[in-house]
């Protein structure tokens, strides 16, 4: 089955999985299956989330907006795994859209937009950026999905980090290496500043925090969406990747 489409179906909404279990599809879910795939009463799903693992599944019926399918066997465990927690100045829809897809395959565990000073949008579709996780956990294979903060002030969002958890702050022009920490219990943070980077003010406030590493993203000015990426990618290639019980190495 592992060509099998991915479902990831909220546990908030469903019950505890077990084999021989009748789940009903969302319309959407429905709709995908059966109008946009074309699958049908027998085919092959696999569904998930982060509470009940992954299972093989079989449609056992679907109509439109309709359908239900059983639950076989369990493929994968439950998994939990503390990712960073991302906090990005929120960015035009397409450029935002990019950050939240491309965070969740790279295991950013909680989206935090805050607002700064250059900021160029105040409005977010929470619902939208929640599909596009679902979208990206679903074809990354995943098995959680990363909650998606609302937009807070910068200046709240640093004050309210925990302050033995590290930060690590993408600075455009920083001439030198983040110095990555041996361990820590669970979970980090990135920060990313808007298009323009920040304010003066700003960013000597942020250099000035204790606890905060500032991160060299390379001589070139990445674009805001990039720059998250990029940092992301950094620091999970040089190790900085938890699961629930110690720091990989």
């Amino acid at each position: 089955m592992q060509d099998a489409p991915r479902l990831y179906i909220d546990p908030g909404h469903a019950s505890l999985f077990r084999p021989d279990a009748e789940l009903a599809l969302s319309p959407d879910h429905a709709r995908y299956l059966g109008t946009v795939l074309r699958l049908g009463p027998g085919d092959a799903v696999s569904v998930f989330n982060a509470r009940d693992g992954e299972w093989d599944a079989v449609l056992t019926g679907v109509r439109k907006d309709r359908g239900t399918l059983r639950l076989a066997e369990r493929r994968r465990m439950p998994d939990i795994r503390v990712g960073a927690t991302l906090f990005f100045a929120p960015l035009k829809r397409d450029a935002t859209d990019l950050v939240i897809r491309m965070g969740t395959e790279l295991g950013v565990s909680c989206f935090a937009p805050v607002m700064t000073a250059r900021t160029n949008t105040h409005r977010l579709n929470a619902e939208r950026l929640r599909a596009i996780a679902i979208e990206a956990a679903e074809q990354c294979e995943r098995l959680d999905v990363p909650r998606i903060d609302d937009p807070v002030p910068l200046v709240q969002a640093m004050e309210a980090w925990p302050a033995e958890l590290p930060l690590f702050a993408a600075m455009e022009r920083f001439d030198g290496a983040a110095a990555l920490p041996r361990e820590w219990a669970a979970g980090y943070g990135v920060l990313i500043g808007p298009e323009g980077g920040f304010a003066p003010e700003e960013r000597r406030w942020i250099e000035g925090r204790s606890g905060v590493t500032p991160l060299s993203l390379g001589a070139l000015v990445l674009r805001a969406d990039t720059a998250a990426c990029a940092a992301l990618a950094v620091l999970g290639a040089q190790g900085v990747l938890f699961d629930s019980h110690r720091l990989l190495k």
